[in-house]
């Protein structure tokens, strides 16, 4: 099987000279095409950070990080944008434009994509938003919305282009329970059609159900690799992957 993501040996840090601080240490992790893989673990311990180095929002610094078969550790920034393309992103809180209706806000996912015309680009965004079960709310603009609607949006946009890769940062988070379970059964069910991996960090217990594997992080470090139908034990010692 194919590998999607291959970290190893990764160090990341914020700051310079005396302020500098190391956020990440000697991650570690492989992860394979076409697999759901849920990171956990307390807030601040580098999920998130890891995230952005794998979407390319950030450059990698020392150690090797490859996604899609791209190297992104020292990568340039037209080299980043360029992995970019391969990837859908869905942000904690939506992120959605206020001053755009959903199809607007979806549309924005194929800009990087400068083979499509204008008319293409608006035939798939509303196509995406019909299988999230939006068609009627093609024109409506995010503060009409709900919070489960909004992240639908989110979920298609990030969709759109058909990506390699989904990374998905606490997208419940702002979601009851009913809600929560509907948009990442949605987005496991879409991503798969697409034959996506799907990389998510999450705080909420609820969904880790839909996961291939669970990883779990603890001040920057990577504490154990799980698989779904292991029992899990987040107070284990650390283990070498």
């Amino acid at each position: 099987m194919a590998i999607a993501i291959s970290v190893q040996h990764l160090d990341h840090y914020f700051g310079q000279g005396q302020l500098q601080r190391q956020v990440l240490f000697d991650i570690n992790l492989e992860i394979n095409s076409g697999e759901i893989v849920i990171m956990t673990g307390p807030s601040g311990s580098g999920k998130t950070t890891l995230l952005t180095l794998v979407g390319g929002l950030r450059s990698a610094q020392s150690g090797s990080l490859q996604v899609l078969g791209q190297e992104l550790c020292g990568a340039t920034a037209k080299q980043l944008t360029e992995a970019r393309r391969h990837h859908g992103y869905i942000f904690q809180a939506h992120n959605l434009h206020s001053s755009l209706t959903a199809l607007q806000n979806v549309k924005m996912g194929l800009e990087l994509h400068l083979d499509l015309s204008t008319a293409e680009m608006q035939t798939r965004s509303a196509e995406m938003l019909e299988q999230v079960g939006l068609s009627d709310r093609l024109n409506y603009y995010p503060d009409n919305l709900s919070g489960g609607q909004k992240q639908r949006v989110a979920i298609a946009r990030a969709l759109v282009s058909h990506p390699q890769m989904v990374l998905a940062d606490e997208p419940t988070a702002a979601l009851d329970s009913k809600s929560g379970r509907e948009v990442v059964t949605l987005m496991q069910k879409l991503a798969k059609e697409q034959n996506c991996t799907i990389l998510m960090v999450t705080h909420d217990n609820r969904i880790l159900d839909i996961a291939d594997r669970i990883v779990y992080m603890e001040d920057g470090i990577l504490k154990q690799n799980t698989p779904q139908n292991a029992p899990q034990n987040t107070s284990a010692t650390a283990v070498s992957y």
